[in-house]
């Protein structure tokens, strides 16, 4: 990856400077009826945002490109950064999706928890078909900060990668909006980014140098963040890298291979981590791209860059349908576009990679929900009311999940790095439609953002361990090191014993718990509850 310092020029830098001092507030900036706060300059533009409609302390700016659109000759390339600009934007829309499928396959996400989901506007969760709100030119950021925050604040922010099995996923989910929080603390500032999925992030084509591309897409926009989030009124050494899901993994990936350079005071990994394995990036992968290729009329057997422009000139909508309806009839070889190990953005053993000291010098938070995979199995579930075999889903949870969480912080107590865990047993009905799915994969997000009470209701309990999240999660962001220490949660290192924080388990908001509790089941030591809440 290049080094910041590489992306800058003179110019640049002079500008950035001038904005920090805010010369981006010249009148001339402004349309008639605008009001200066919501009118920022970066080095790539100005943009105009505006107050959130339903949390008035709250200024946003929906959609800031990071990168070129990476269409045409750009598709299936790194993203390439933006050149300095002076033109005036209105960031009032949220930016399309990046391309993905809409799986006619039901599941518990597109038909009873779709505030998790990409906005669809009048397109059905499960149309099997591309997203009609998705579109490649989607390489764009989203930024929320108090009203009136100004360069001189310097405030901590919150760097947020949503996750969707590297398939889809987007900025403008409901549960990924941040406002609510961000209202309420008036302490902080969130951004949340597109990158590139499936096939257009993760191609594994013959004739291409780089596979890993939506990892870059991430690393350019922390890159843009860095070098421009001064002007919003935040503090570029004071970004806390995080990601769900998807975006965990792809938060500790970063992590990994920037370790010289994170650009990042700290990371949150939420139900997501590196210390799993990693498809190779052999020929079994590398013929999937071929395959749809052919299909598509791109048929160069013994030419790699033939078939790459070829398909560099397809329209979007009919590689996505394909690989989404070939995906829905159950078709074999099955077409798989995912993070390979390549031993440059990804490597094969994450723990040599630690154990050689090659891992960000700097705190992390790691977390878990108590049930993790009870939202991800197989649907339609033979018993809806009663819940899915309970050993299947325990066996998921600790499998993808918990134990790799326990295999990171045992890598960083390995390099004497400050870690903080915390598991979240919440079990709210507003959230929750069925009980069994307890505090299910991706449950805990809507409680820190803010975003939880979309349907207005909320218990009292629920509203105390909600804010009971934001200030621990807001201390972490304000001081990685000592924030969350400083409120009597102590790190998950060999000296506190493995000391972790329950949030919500049964009448408790937070509780103190060993992490014994919780990671005994990796270690073959006691057998894992996945609903401490009862």
């Amino acid at each position: 990856m290049r080094p910041l310092s590489s992306m800058l020029t003179i110019q640049q830098l002079v500008l950035l400077s001038a904005i920090s001092y805010g010369i981006a507030t010249a009148n001339p900036l402004y349309g008639q009826g605008e009001s200066p706060e919501f009118t920022v300059g970066t080095l790539t533009g100005t943009y105009t945002g505006l107050q959130n409609p339903d949390f008035p302390g709250v200024r946003e700016f929906r959609s800031i490109p990071y990168a070129e659109p990476p269409v045409g000759k750009l598709r299936w390339k790194p993203p390439v950064s933006l050149q300095p600009s002076k033109d005036h934007h209105y960031s009032h829309r949220f930016p399309p999706s990046c391309p993905q499928y809409l799986t006619s396959k039901l599941s518990l996400w597109n038909s009873n928890i779709t505030a998790f989901s990409i906005n669809t506007g009048d397109q059905s969760h499960h149309a099997g078909e591309m997203a009609q709100t998705t579109a490649e030119d989607c390489l764009s950021l989203a930024i929320w900060t108090p009203i009136g925050a100004t360069p001189r604040d310097k405030l901590p922010v919150g760097f947020f990668m949503p996750g969707g099995s590297f398939k889809g996923g987007g900025l403008d989910a409901p549960h990924h909006i941040p406002a609510g929080w961000v209202n309420r603390s008036q302490n902080h500032i969130m951004v949340t980014m597109n990158y590139r999925v499936n096939i257009f992030g993760f191609p594994n084509a013959v004739g291409l140098e780089d596979q890993n591309i939506g990892i870059l897409d991430q690393r350019l926009a922390l890159e843009w963040v860095h070098a421009n989030i001064e002007a919003f009124g935040g503090d570029p050494d004071r970004i806390t890298l995080w990601g769900h899901s998807a975006g965990g993994v792809s938060a500790d990936v970063l992590n990994f291979a920037n370790h010289e350079n994170p650009l990042a005071a700290g990371f949150f990994l939420m139900s997501g981590a590196a210390m799993r394995t990693f498809a190779q990036g052999d020929n079994a992968l590398q013929t999937n791209f071929t395959h749809v290729a052919k299909e598509l009329g791109c048929d160069f057997p013994d030419d790699a860059d033939a078939e790459l422009e070829c398909m560099q000139q397809i329209p979007v909508n009919l590689i996505t349908n394909f690989i989404g309806h070939y995906g829905d009839d159950g078709k074999k070889p099955r077409l798989l576009f995912r993070p390979t190990a390549d031993d440059k953005i990804i490597f094969k053993n994450y723990t040599e990679q630690a154990e050689m000291g090659l891992i960000s010098r700097v705190p992390a938070l790691i977390s878990d929900t108590s049930n993790e995979q009870s939202s991800l199995i197989t649907y339609p579930i033979d018993n809806l009311l009663g819940g899915p075999n309970t050993t299947d889903v325990d066996k998921g949870t600790l499998d993808d999940f918990i134990c790799p969480a326990f295999n990171s912080s045992n890598v960083r107590d390995f390099n004497n790095l400050t870690t903080y865990r915390y598991q979240y047993a919440g079990n709210y009905s507003n959230l929750t439609p069925f009980s069994w799915m307890g505090a299910y994969h991706g449950a805990d997000l809507p409680m820190i953002f803010g975003s939880y009470n979309l349907t207005g209701d909320a218990t009292d309990f629920q509203k105390k361990v909600a804010e009971a999240m934001q200030d621990y999660v807001l201390a972490f962001l304000t001081d990685p090191e000592n924030g969350i220490k400083n409120l009597g949660w102590l790190p998950s290192n060999a000296a506190s014993k493995g000391d972790m924080v329950r949030f919500g388990g049964g009448e408790s908001i937070v509780q103190n718990i060993s992490s014994l509790d919780i990671d005994g089941a990796c270690m073959g030591k006691g057998v894992y509850d996945s609903h401490p809440e009862r």
